[in-house]
């Protein structure tokens, strides 16, 4: 329950205030940090030395605003050519361990996704360059902009000489990118001692709906990833000698994966809804409150039209709806000209992303049972092998829980409305992790913008996403203060 206390009259003005005239001060710092390559993705050990670098400039600004700092080791990264990569350390700091305060703890990540100047940057990806109030830069939005923006908050408070209104820890790695290598038995690892005094997570690590109004992030889906091989021998086969007279392993993927889904997105795997959980009216609502114009996200996305004609039914099914995607065909000719081949061997790849309730081992065993069915069906001669290669739950929170009470309040302070109560139909692992293992209230707090660009040769926060973020920060830390 919320406390009818306010905070001192005129601390959140000040706060406001004096974020708003360092704002340089905390782009030129974002500059910083944007200008280290911290690839984690591509297995270079220059790269890896920059990411170890990205780590250490974290660590040493933490501990200028006071916090104790843990740069924990996490040993060796082995890859499939076996070669050994040193994992860069995960960062465990706090400030604060005042029994009355409640404990926020949050999580960011300082690695990033490849970036060139030749792949279509207009920009050097790694100079953080301000267009018309966009700052782009590579990391600028994910995540470096956001766990900068919390950082903010907290130097504010310091710089102010007040008492920071919660007890504050931070978990910062340098791996998200590439998979949260070493994170998860950390976290387990830390359970019963870094965690221990948790009371809430925070993640800020997605997007807004749309370009200028704020978000809460209460859930995401999962995701089975499956590879489904046909073969026939090892060699491929000239089509004029041996087209007629084989069962071509092509033409078996094909039926296998037209066997999947239909034409209008439903699933065709028996049994893959009766999981799913049932639509409440109260949920329904959610939906119908939120502001997007359908033209535009159309007009934006550049796509002529969508399975679904409302609002809706196009966010219900990319949000608390099962989808199932055909990514490829490995093994198939796919170069310029003809080529008459038969290929001998295929694997066709497919995933499956889940929502509430759907558990991976019944999605996954009902998959192998149809893929089964279909192939014997078709009384082929060749071997067909189907594995899931990849499953993660999917994550959802209750939004009545006191954080997202305080973060609504945060954001009708700063930006003066109410946010869209949204979920995200990708798929970030940690919040489920978190929620599993330290059982504690985990919510996602987005700064950025929908056209932010992630990964994109236009990566870029907006300087106002960015210094409005810090703003929200600053003024959630006094709404969790009001907690009992």
């Amino acid at each position: 329950m919320f406390s009818p206390s306010s905070p001192p009259a005129g601390l959140l003005e000040k706060v406001f205030q004096y974020i708003d005239l360092h704002q340089d001060e905390f782009v030129q710092t974002l500059k910083e940090w944007v200008a280290v390559e911290s690839d984690s993705v591509q297995p270079l050990p220059h790269l890896r030395q920059e990411v170890f670098r990205m780590m250490a400039l974290a660590a040493e600004q933490l501990r200028c605003l006071g916090a104790s700092v843990d740069s924990v080791d996490s040993g060796f990264q082995q890859l499939p050519d076996g070669q050994t990569l040193p994992i860069p350390p995960i960062i465990l700091a706090e400030l604060g361990n005042d029994p009355k305060k409640p404990t926020v703890c949050f999580y960011g990540h300082l690695d990033v996704q490849p970036a060139r100047r030749e792949d279509g940057w207009l920009t050097d990806p790694y100079t953080l360059t301000e267009v018309d109030g966009k700052l782009y830069g590579r990391g600028a939005t994910d995540n470096k902009g956001p766990v900068l923006a919390w950082i903010n908050a907290v130097s504010t408070f310091r710089a102010l000489e007040e008492d920071l209104p919660v007890n504050i820890k931070f978990i910062i790695e340098g791996m998200e990118e590439a998979g949260s290598v070493a994170l998860e038995e950390l976290v387990r690892k830390e359970k019963d001692r870094f965690f221990s005094s948790v009371d809430y997570i925070i993640i800020s690590d997605n997007l807004w709906l749309t370009q200028r109004k704020p978000a809460l992030t209460y859930g995401t889906r999962g995701n089975s990833y499956f590879r489904v091989e046909v073969k026939c021998r090892d060699q491929d086969f000239h089509s004029g000698t041996f087209g007629g007279i084989l069962h071509e392993p092509m033409a078996d993927l094909v039926a296998l994966l037209g066997s999947l889904v239909d034409s209008s997105g439903h699933i065709l795997i028996p049994g893959i809804y009766d999981q799913v959980a049932p639509l409440t009216e109260e949920e329904r609502k959610l939906y119908k409150a939120i502001d997007l114009d359908l033209e535009e996200y159309r007009n934006s996305s550049r796509v002529e039209r969508f399975l679904f004609d409302t609002k809706e039914e196009i966010l219900m099914h990319l949000w608390r709806y099962p989808s199932l995607s055909i990514h490829g065909i490995e093994g198939a000719f796919d170069e310029p000209g003809a080529k008459t081949v038969i290929p001998g061997q295929v694997i066709g790849k497919f995933s499956i992303r889940l929502v509430p309730h759907m558990n991976t081992s019944v999605v996954e065993k009902q998959v192998k049972q149809h893929l089964e069915h279909v192939f014997s069906k078709r009384n082929s001669s060749n071997q067909m092998a189907v594995s899931m290669m990849l499953g993660l739950q999917p994550w959802i929170a209750n939004i009545k829980d006191n954080q997202y009470l305080a973060a609504k309040r945060a954001i009708k302070t700063v930006f003066g409305t109410e946010p869209d109560m949204i979920r995200d139909g990708s798929t970030i692992p940690i919040a489920k992790i978190f929620q599993d293992s330290i059982q504690k209230s985990v919510m996602m707090l987005p700064l950025g913008a929908v056209d932010d660009g992630e990964h994109s040769q236009k990566e870029k926060i907006n300087r106002w996403n960015y210094i409005e973020g810090s703003k929200l920060f600053a003024a959630f830390f006094l709404e969790m203060a009001k907690l009992r």
